[in-house]
């Protein structure tokens, strides 16, 4: 059974005792939510019963998102071109700035650009349907009915999530890099040809690698944070916005915390 009580019947009063609890809250709220993400990756078993669910899911995180995550990969592999490229034009290297575009993008600004943009968008959906659904006691009607709340709401929303965050970081990168292409070709006078022959024959597989496994990573975190808050949620109307912002600050916070992380454990 899902139970998010709070751990205090009583406000805290001087702020030793404020610190302390927001220390042990901290800690058991993260407690919960990888229970909760362990979980769902137990019920994978039942993914096959579940498969129409996973594909609106899939439908929701990649399809409806594209649009918003490709102009802003657009416009990032534009500005990381021409902020470089005027750079290397002082030293008349300006023909290297594909790779250092498309290197970029796919091990950084690629994955952390889209799961920016899924925490905001879907991931902030995800905490105030689960939240308004928790509120309005419908979780408490799946458990009184034996319907385990994590492999029915959770689960769908985790793999899809895993799936989607990867397929969407390859078309960033994509599109990124030719965004960088296209300002290099009209600031920085490097034909297409020399750009790309630049990108394709620099680019190590390992870059692109390393993208997709932080992408994936950036997906569970985002699907564990949202849904943990949208299953805590309390008080209402009230509560389900609350909720709703503490999953998008707190997916953005763990995602650039765990990327330099990663960046640091495969690049040192």
């Amino acid at each position: 059974m899902l139970r998010f009580e709070p751990l205090y019947d009583r406000p805290a009063t001087g702020r030793i005792e404020k610190l302390g609890r927001g220390f042990f809250e901290t800690v058991h709220a993260s407690g919960k939510a990888l229970n909760i993400m362990f979980e769902s990756f137990r019920s994978l078993t039942a993914c096959f019963k579940r498969r129409r669910d996973i594909g609106r899911q899939m439908f929701i995180i990649g399809i409806k998102s594209f649009a918003v995550a490709e102009i802003v990969a657009l416009f990032t592999g534009m500005i990381l071109a021409l902020q470089a490229g005027l750079e290397l034009q002082k030293y008349g290297q300006e023909v290297n700035v594909g790779i250092l575009v498309s290197q970029t993008m796919c091990r950084e600004m690629g994955p952390f650009m889209t799961a920016l943009i899924l925490a905001a968008s879907v991931g902030s959906a995800m905490a105030a349907e689960l939240g308004t659904m928790t509120v309005s006691e419908e979780i408490d009607a799946l458990q009184i009915m034996n319907i385990n709340p994590v492999r029915y709401l959770v689960m769908p929303r985790m793999i899809a999530m895993l799936i989607m965050t990867p397929v969407l970081t390859i078309f960033t990168d994509i599109i990124g890099t030719m965004g960088g292409a296209l300002v290099a070709y009209s600031q920085l006078n490097v034909g297409w040809e020399a750009y790309y022959q630049n990108v394709l024959t620099l680019l190590k597989v390992k870059e692109i690698y390393v993208g997709l496994f932080k992408a994936a990573v950036f997906g569970v975190i985002i699907t564990t944070v949202s849904c943990y808050q949208g299953l805590a949620c309390r008080n209402g109307a009230m509560g389900v916005g609350i909720a709703t912002r503490k999953s998008v600050v707190t997916s953005f916070l763990l995602i650039l915390i765990t990327g330099y992380f990663m960046t640091s454990l495969f690049y040192r």
